[in-house]
């Protein structure tokens, strides 16, 4: 996956069955997380995109995907429903995170109203080192598409728990 391409279609089932395909979102900027029930990583930027998704909802589409093969789609509903996720994408054998080359949760990818991929990494700048966030990469990718423009930062490294792919 290169930025400024095309990002790669998929298909995959929320929690209660329904398909989703990228493509169907093809007009709105779409945020791709791939997420984790488990992880206290994506439990911690859950707050932050959720509070900014609040704002962009109308022209942005919010796509949590739940890769980790060790995670039941009992503890997935019950962590989205806690966390307010209005839905998760289940990508029970990892074609997805494959495809996308996902390695952490949360990993974020930006694919703007045409379908083409601006932003991949991190929600933000924390690391082991630096705790507490000081720049949030997702939201300024989202601000500039938002503006018409490109983002400044258009990579940063992923941080987080490592999806899990075998059991």
């Amino acid at each position: 996956m290169e930025i400024n391409q095309p990002a790669p279609d998929f298909e995959l089932p929320d929690l209660q069955g329904d398909c989703h395909r990228l493509s169907d979102y093809r007009g709105r900027i779409v945020i791709v997380n791939f997420w984790s029930c488990e992880c206290p990583h994506s439990e911690r930027t859950d707050k932050a995109v959720m509070s900014m998704f609040v704002q962009w909802q109308d022209d942005v589409a919010l796509l949590p995907i739940a890769s980790n093969r060790n995670e039941s789609a009992q503890d997935v509903e019950k962590a989205a429903k806690t966390r307010c996720l209005p839905t998760v994408l289940i990508d029970a054998d990892c074609a997805v995170a494959d495809l996308y080359e996902a390695q952490t949760t949360p990993h974020v990818f930006v694919i703007d109203r045409e379908g083409v991929l601006r932003y991949r990494g991190a929600v933000d700048d924390v690391t082991f080192r630096q705790r507490t966030p000081a720049r949030f990469f997702l939201d300024e990718a989202v601000e500039s598409l938002l503006e018409g423009s490109l983002p400044e930062v258009t990579e940063s490294p992923a941080y987080g728990c490592t999806i899990v792919r075998a059991m």
